[in-house]
């Protein structure tokens, strides 16, 4: 059995990350941190990944922090900030990744598990999952990136409330709420899922994904201006691919697009 805290396997272009501390429900210690950063860095660099898979190994997806490891006191004031720091060193390239990624979610997507989730471009999860910004019920307020996410999720007074009072919220709230995509019904679906999805972007652009991603990942702090000129740059850059010219070509060769997503099975 593989012990590392974080797995990471590609295949048919799909990066798979598996946090794989189950018997800590994948909760976040000081060795999967760096372990999954360069997890992140590996999907980034690898061409020929094009979608990406984030999930957790025995039934859960993440619990969050180690609360164990909180108890440190050697890890106060100073060298704590400097901890919380570190983790913003590779978190947003996992939030704005210029790919798509997945978040297969099953058991608690809890505390730093829930931001990790909220990461992703799509969230699939089981009906046994369960979302909690938990980080009230100890008297912390959410860190890794959970008070910029989740607001531009589920509207401000809702992030509010789920932050104020630290509830669980189940699989079907979570997807009327925006933060799912789609509801499966258990954990072996739940893979075959993602994979399946994935699958789907397998023939689209991975370059104008990721520059429409990168510029929307923008969109609630630029102003109309600044967004124009980022697709203005964006589309100049496709424009000039290789993707699109072959795309142009089979429409004057009256031959289907390489991706069609009403097309795809």
């Amino acid at each position: 059995m593989n012990t590392s805290p974080v797995l990471t396997s590609v295949q048919d272009g799909i990066g798979t990350i598996t946090l794989n501390r189950p018997e800590a429900r994948n909760a976040l210690n000081q060795a999967m941190r760096p372990a999954l950063a360069a997890a992140v860095a590996q999907m980034r660099d690898d061409a020929q990944v094009h979608t990406v898979i984030l999930t957790g190994a025995g039934g859960a997806f993440c619990s969050g922090g180690d609360i164990s490891q909180m108890m440190d006191a050697s890890q106060a004031g100073l060298p704590w900030r400097q901890r919380m720091r570190s983790l913003h060193q590779w978190f947003p390239e996992l939030v704005n990744l210029e790919k798509p990624v997945i978040a297969a979610v099953d058991g608690p997507a809890f505390g730093a598990g829930l931001s990790l989730a909220l990461a992703a471009d799509f969230v699939l999860c089981t009906r046994r999952a369960k979302f909690c910004a938990v980080f009230g019920r100890i008297g912390l307020v959410p860190d890794l990136g959970a008070m910029h996410m989740l607001p531009r999720i589920v509207g401000l007074q809702k992030a509010k409330e789920l932050v104020f009072t630290a509830r669980t919220v189940q699989a079907e709230e979570a997807r009327s709420l925006g933060m799912v995509y789609e509801i499966v019904e258990d954990g072996e679906a739940l893979q075959a899922a993602a994979v399946a999805l994935a699958r789907r972007f397998g023939e689209a652009s991975t370059a104008a994904i990721g520059m429409a991603k990168t510029a929307m990942n923008q969109a609630f702090e630029l102003d109309a201006r600044a967004m124009a000129e980022l697709e203005a740059y964006a589309q100049t850059m496709c424009r000039g691919s290789d993707y699109h010219q072959e795309a142009v070509q089979r429409f004057k060769d009256k031959q289907p697009t390489r991706f069609d997503w009403d097309r795809a099975p």
